[in-house]
């Protein structure tokens, strides 16, 4: 199913190096194509004027799309096949089929299916050791920060400011956008420090 492709392509965009307006132009060329079912047999070229992507692809400028189905190519997931003056177009025969096409090969989706299905369920792996990591680092955190101020307001005996410290500097350790690497080795700190 062309769909189920084009959703496992947006669930693994960030590791094929694609944006949302990519995403926006595939899901418009994929339109082009009138089956759902991507079939070996099948003509899997579409052939639409830039004017018709546009459309589709919610009013994407010129420069815009052009850009984006560069990346789709460099991606692997669209071949580009050119007629000999550039433009996009089939050619039919007596009988009214297809002979031959000049436009975007999409059969790369069909024969990465699985490939780009491995990569979507690795990500949503990935995603929720991700989730899992942050709400475990919350409450490590929240958890040291209780036992630091309750030690503080009922002056058990330790040298509390320096874990305080310790504990502010691990904290700030975090980066704004944290990778789930990061996550973990500031985890892994401040289990140790509630330990102590």
């Amino acid at each position: 199913d062309k769909w189920k492709v084009f959703r496992d392509v947006s669930e693994a965009r960030e590791v094929l190096g694609l944006q949302d307006r990519s995403l926006a132009v595939l899901d418009a060329l994929l339109s082009f194509y009138p089956d759902n079912e991507l079939r070996q047999d099948a003509q899997l070229i579409v052939f639409p004027s830039n004017a018709q992507l546009t459309v589709r692809a919610h009013g994407i400028a010129g420069a815009t799309l052009r850009r984006h189905l560069a990346l789709l190519v460099e991606a692997g997931l669209i071949v580009r096949k050119d007629s000999a003056n550039g433009k996009r177009y089939a050619r039919k025969d007596r009988a009214g089929e297809i002979e031959s096409a000049f436009g975007f090969d999409i059969s790369p989706l069909l024969l990465r299916a699985e490939e780009l299905a491995g990569m979507a369920q690795q990500v949503a792996v990935d995603r929720a050791a991700f989730r899992r990591a942050k709400e475990s680092l919350t409450i490590c955190r929240r958890d040291v920060r209780k036992i630091i101020t309750a030690a503080v307001e009922e002056g058990a005996p330790g040298d509390w400011e320096t874990i305080e410290d310790i504990y502010i500097g691990l904290v700030s350790r975090i980066p704004r956008s944290p990778t789930l690497s990061d996550v973990k080795s500031v985890l892994d700190e401040i289990e140790l420090l509630r330990e102590k």
